[in-house]
Parts: C-alpha cells; sequence; structure tokens
C-alpha cells in the first residue's frame, strides 16, 4: 500500500474566509431585501389609494340613481334627493294647483272688489261690506300649501298678501294727531237698550262737544235728554235720531229719507263759525236666501241723503250716524263721495263698530267736508249693540 501526502490545508483561513464571504453575502441580501421592503409602501400605494377612487365611482353612481328618481313619474312626490345639490320633486309643483287657483281667485276679488256685479243679491255691495276679512284668505292658503307641500300654492298666496297690504296696509297705521277744535261723538243707542240714562252719562264722561244719537226709542228720549242736560245743554230730536251740544243749535229739521223721520239737519254756532251737522240712520239690510244682500230701501235712504248733502250751502259739514255700510259700499257713493272718513284719514286701524261684542264692520262713521279730522277713534261699549265713535275735528 502506498501512502500518498497531500498538500497542507488550512481549515481555519479557508472556513474563516468562506465564512466572512457567507457573511458578506448575507448582508448584502439582508440590505436588498431591506431596501426592497422599504420600497414596498410606496409600489402599493396606487392599490391602496384604489378603494378610495372605488368610493369616488359608488358616489356617482347615487348621483345618477337620485337623479332618476327625479325624473317626471319616478319618486313623484317625495321630493327627496341625496346630498346637498339635490334637484326638487316636480311633485311640489303639480301638487296644490288647487289652492293656487283660490289664491289667484281671492286676490282678484280684492283688486277688482268694484267689479263684482252688484244685479244679482246685491253681491258687490257685500263683498265691500266686508272687504278687509278677506285678508283671513290668506294665512289659510298659506297653511293649506305647507299642509300639502306643494311650492306651488305656496308661491301664488303672495299675490292675495300682497294685494290686501297694498289695500289696506295704511289703514293700520296709527295716523291720530292733537290740535284739533271740536270733538264730536255719534252712537247707535239701540231701541231696545235697558240702560238709556247710564248709556248718555258714558258718552258725556267722553268730554264730547257735540253728541248724536240714533236710533233712540220715544220712551227713552226724556232719559237720555235728562242724563246730557247738566253737560249739553243745547239740543234737538228728529224722530228717532238727535243732536246734542255745548254750542247753540239754530235752523234744526228732518230731513227726509225714509217714511219716518230717521234723518236731521242742523247749524252748530261754534266759537270759529257755524258748521252743518247731519245725523242720519239709514235702514238695516238683511241677508236672506230669497234676495240675498237686502239693501234697495237702505240704497234709496242714500240717495236722498245725498241729495240733501249736495244742497248743503255752508262750506263745513259733518255727517254723524249709522249708515248700515261701510265707507267702501259703492251702494252709499251718493254719500260717501261728497265727504271724506274720519277714521280713514285720522284713525288707527279699521274701527269696526259692529256688533259691539265681536266687530267685523264699520257702519257707524263721522264723515266731513270742509273741516280737517286729526283723530278717530271708538269707545267702550254701551248696553248698545253698537260701539260708539268720536272725533277730533280742525275747524
Amino acid at each position: 500500500m502506498r501512502l500518498v501526502r497531500l498538500p497542507d490545508v488550512s481549515v481555519g483561513s479557508e472556513s474563516a474566509g468562506a465564512a466572512e464571504s457567507l457573511t458578506d453575502t448575507s448582508v448584502r441580501e439582508h440590505s436588498v431585501r431591506k431596501h426592497s421592503v422599504g420600497k414596498h409602501p410606496v409600489r402599493k400605494h396606487p392599490v391602496r389609494k384604489h378603494p378610495v377612487r372605488k368610493h369616488s365611482v359608488r358616489k356617482c353612481s347615487v348621483r345618477k340613481r337620485s337623479v332618476i328618481e327625479h325624473e317626471p313619474g319616478a319618486g313623484r312626490g317625495t321630493g327627496r334627493g341625496t346630498g346637498t345639490g339635490s334637484i326638487p320633486s316636480p311633485g311640489r309643483w303639480r301638487r296644490g294647483r288647487v289652492l293656487a287657483a283660490l289664491a289667484l281667485l281671492t286676490a282678484l276679488v280684492m283688486s277688482a272688489h268694484r267689479h263684482v256685479p252688484d244685479r244679482v243679491g246685491h253681491l258687490g255691495s257685500l263683498v265691500e261690506t266686508f272687504l278687509p276679512w278677506t285678508g283671513v284668505a290668506v294665512p289659510l292658503l298659506l297653511l293649506g300649501a305647507l299642509v300639502r307641500r306643494s311650492a306651488t300654492a305656496a308661491v301664488a298666496v303672495l299675490l292675495p298678501a300682497v294685494t290686501w297690504c297694498a289695500l289696506f296696509g295704511g289703514t293700520l297705521l296709527d295716523k291720530r294727531s292733537g290740535g284739533g277744535d271740536l270733538t264730536v261723538v255719534s252712537h247707535n243707542v239701540n231701541e231696545h237698550n235697558p240702560r238709556p240714562a247710564r248709556t248718555a252719562r258714558a258718552l258725556a264722561a267722553a268730554g264730547a262737544d257735540v253728541v248724536a244719537l240714533e236710533e233712540m226709542s220715544g220712551t227713552a228720549v226724556p232719559e237720555y235728554a235728562g242724563a246730557l242736560a247738566s253737560t249739553h245743554p243745547y239740543h234737538s230730536v228728529q224722530g228717532s235720531v238727535g243732536l246734542w251740544s255745548t254750542y247753540p243749535i239754530a235752523d234744526a229739521r228732518p230731513v227726509d229719507i225714509s217714511p219716518w223721520v230717521r234723518a236731521m239737519r242742523a247749524t252748530v254756532r261754534t266759537p270759529k263759525g257755524p258748521v252743518a251737522f247731519y245725523v242720519a240712520h239709514l235702514m238695516s239690510v238683511r241677508v236672506t236666501a230669497s234676495s240675498g244682500f237686502a239693501t234697495g230701501a237702505r240704497d234709496a235712504a242714500a240717495r236722498r241723503l245725498g241729495a240733501a248733502l249736495r244742497a248743503e250751502t255752508l262750506p263745513r259739514t259733518v255727517l254723524l250716524g249709522d249708515l248700515n255700510g261701510t265707507f267702501d259700499d259703492r251702494a252709499l257713493a251718493a254719500v260717501t263721495s261728497r265727504l271724506r272718513s274720519a277714521q280713514a284719514e285720522a284713525g288707527a286701524g279699521f274701527g269696526f263698530t259692529w256688533p259691539a261684542a265681536f266687530p267685523v264692520a264699520r257702519i257707524d262713521q263721522i264723515l266731513v267736508r270742509g273741516v280737517d279730522p286729526r283723530s278717530s277713534w271708538t269707545l267702550p261699549a254701551t248696553d248698545s249693540d253698537h260701539l260708539p265713535v268720536a272725533a277730533g275735528l280742525k275747524l
């Protein structure tokens, strides 16, 4: 057996070199891996954003559905949408057409009340008597529009609201001022008044210079005269109407407006000169199923009273009384066209006088010509079914 000598190999150095080589390779691989891991989120960053893009696509899809729902026939009447920029439902404009038509009709009646026909049942006079109350329709129509969620009706209600304000907005203002020379009071005392003397004392306490009474019963006249004698020594009674004054009265006489005496004329000699006073109580009106608003007798009396006013020669004239109609009633034009309303020029509000428990119309009037109304108001209720009215006049 032959022995062969092998070369000496340094195991330790080669192992060390191998180990060192392995160590360097591991470090490099670890470094590469670490660097690669560090860059990995950057490479996947678009992928991480992908859900955001997907969410945007979903929002677009929702908006598209919202538009489809608001197309005619889809989602009708809901008026709902997604997002702040959703389109209102067409149902809001289609609903409430009846309410919108009623609103337009109300505005038409307000603005064209002079053209409401009066031949059938005196409908025109009836409308004009209660014309201020047409404003009640405005909040009722608005409430209906809210209940129905109708944009059409809500917009239509603006028209009668604006029309009413144009007609009566100025009436609500307080136009009263001081500086009057003469204070006058007028009162329909009611022929069935249970306490005439107490009513007269209440009127005397108002401090009026001239007091006119209408609808006095024959038996109650002495009680009125007795209660007013100390404060108003001058008076004249003609039929069921009378005039009491702190200044002398002259030329008192009845005015023929009806088969029985319901009007009078007298001259009151004030410190600033004579003033013609008329006291009138026009005939009552009735609402019946057969004839409607029955005003024939009243209208005829108004024409006769208008003729007397037209013939009056004194430049300063005052009409006090119950006309059983408002200043806006066209049937009283023979009277109202020649005089001015103290309440309209110098009052505050409508000054409703009848019925006293819950006044709905001003049928008791103080009308003037040649004098300047400075204030107009109603007095507290008495035992009558009418409220007394008063005015301060500048002669």
